[in-house]
């Protein structure tokens, strides 16, 4: 079957369901914590009526530290204003000298930086043993082929919701979070190099007095970093109606529409997997990355993954082919065909774009080397929502949500049709070649 002859009641019916359901889900279960007793709840209900058109349904559980992943911005910020405010008053009254203040918060920088790249630009669990460890869990249905598996197509949601980003909830104007964020990286990063300097003219010229101003900017890195304190409220968690409640009916949705269709594959195994631990650093997909690496990878069976997060803001849904602040490329045939597929349902408005801050899920499959991109629509400002208690289900989006439901299903038919060895290369990824043959 193709798109263009699936039914667009059933597709209708379904954006009815997911908005029912959402905000069924948040009234019944209220916001959900990575691994809390409420993302399990909530897992549960779904696989409820995922048993109803499934072949198979299961659970699989890990471990993880939930603040771990965001909890090290209290601990570096904490730690850089204690020791700008200390060196100072201990150089001040003379108990140490302007050189070994400037030692001393280079290393504290330092490390801070340090701390801040393996864990909010790589997504490595770098803190995780400092942390409490709790139960997370994963959740898969199948819904297999009448003859031989040849093929296998994951769409995948998260069901965890974030805890609240201060910035973003009380930011009148949308780009204050960029803007502070800058300022706040930007200044450690120049404290750390102005300490350098600092130490190397000592080095050089022990004899010259330290310029004071040099000090002075760490001031300013410790102001900053009292905005960098405040910006979780792990208090206070979203009600992730969009992000990524959106996503995760996304998933379940594709295999009930093929089920009210009466569509069955031949050769293509479809599966919706629920996500645990995606706020918490991409967790719960990392450890199912790892665990299913040979089953995707070395089986035989051409397995791809289209991970959906946040299906909202209709003007920004778009194939991110680039992931993980940009350091993670997705697999680009897959890529291209999520596009192609786009423009069979009557979508020709998407582009390929970057997370250019922060990741999704589908990083972690594509770090992995198992074929993953991501298919989303919010506002990279970012959404007003992001993050925040007003991602509720009042500010859902039918009209984005269906258009999401119809790039999945029309993936899913194209996928079955001609799977990723028969994908040609588009001009955008001969484009992205030159580009980066320039540079």
């Amino acid at each position: 079957m193709k798109f263009a002859d699936f039914p667009q009641a059933v597709i209708d019916e379904n954006v009815d369901y997911t908005v029912s359901e959402i905000t069924n889900v948040i009234k019944k279960y209220g916001p959900r914590e990575s691994g809390n007793s409420n993302c399990l709840a909530a897992q549960k209900h779904i696989k409820k009526e995922l048993d109803t058109f499934c072949d198979e349904t299961s659970f699989e559980s890990y471990t993880m530290a939930p603040k771990a992943f965001l909890h090290f911005t209290k601990l570096v910020s904490f730690a850089i204003i204690l020791a700008v405010v200390v060196c100072a008053i201990l150089v001040y009254t003379q108990i140490i000298s302007f050189l070994l203040a400037q030692c001393i918060v280079c290393g504290v920088v330092g490390v801070s930086l340090f701390i801040t790249v393996m864990e909010f630009l790589l997504y490595k669990q770098f803190m995780d043993p400092l942390y409490k460890k709790v139960e997370g869990h994963n959740l898969l249905g199948v819904r297999k082929p009448r003859g031989e598996v040849k093929r296998r197509i994951i769409i995948s949601g998260h069901i965890d919701s974030a805890y609240e980003w201060r910035h973003t909830y009380y930011a009148k104007k949308r780009p204050i979070m960029g803007v502070l964020m800058g300022l706040t990286i930007g200044g450690a990063v120049i404290s750390f190099l102005l300490s350098i300097a600092a130490i190397v003219i000592a080095a050089v010229k022990p004899e010259s007095a330290l310029p004071g101003y040099f000090y002075f900017f760490h001031f300013f890195t410790a102001v900053m970093m009292v905005t960098l304190f405040y910006f979780v409220d792990f208090k206070t968690i979203s009600p992730g109606a969009n992000d990524n409640l959106t996503g995760t009916y996304a998933a379940v949705t594709a295999l009930r529409m093929l089920d009210m269709a009466g569509v069955d594959f031949e050769n293509t195994e479809v599966c919706a997997m629920i996500t645990d631990g995606e706020e918490a650093g991409l967790r719960g997909c990392k450890q199912w990355a790892k665990d299913h690496y040979d089953e995707y990878v070395n089986s035989g069976v051409e397995t791809a993954v289209l991970c959906v997060d946040t299906l909202t803001d209709l003007e920004y849904l778009n194939v991110y082919n680039r992931d993980m602040t940009g350091t993670v490329k997705h697999n680009q045939a897959f890529s291209n065909l999520v596009m192609e597929s786009a423009k069979d349902a009557g979508h020709d408005d998407l582009k390929f774009a970057n997370v250019f801050f922060g990741s999704s899920d589908a990083a972690a499959f594509s770090q992995a080397g198992i074929t993953a991109t991501c298919l989303a629509a919010m506002d990279p400002a970012p959404a007003d929502y992001y993050h925040n208690r007003r991602d509720n289900y009042d500010r859902l989006v039918p009209e984005a949500i269906k258009t999401g439901f119809d790039v999945v299903l029309s993936t899913i038919f194209r996928f079955d049709e001609v799977g990723l060895t028969d994908v040609a290369e588009k001009p955008a990824e001969k484009e992205e070649k030159e580009e980066e043959t320039e540079e």
